[in-house]
């Protein structure tokens, strides 16, 4: 697997031994509770990004973090695309 580009958004690969995923970081949003939340077009390639390795067979799941961070983990990693 390599880095991808989703909607303009550059999504790096990272796989170590505990753990394989794409991450991508944005602008910082709040939500009306002041929490962070990703800005919405990186989520939306977040989404998007999950939903293309859905469809190649991996086990995928988008998630945000902090700081404008955006993930994508793959839990069966071990499947070469």
């Amino acid at each position: 697997m390599t880095d991808r580009t989703i909607n303009g958004y550059d999504f790096e690969y990272v796989a170590n031994d505990e753990e394989t995923y794409y991450q991508c970081r944005g602008e910082v949003w709040y939500d009306d509770e002041h929490d962070e939340i990703p800005e919405r077009g990186l989520w939306i390639a977040t989404c998007k990004l999950a939903d293309e390795l859905k469809l190649q067979g991996y086990n995928a799941c988008s998630s945000y973090s902090e700081k404008g961070w955006c993930e994508v983990f793959i839990y069966n990693h071990n499947k070469e695309v």
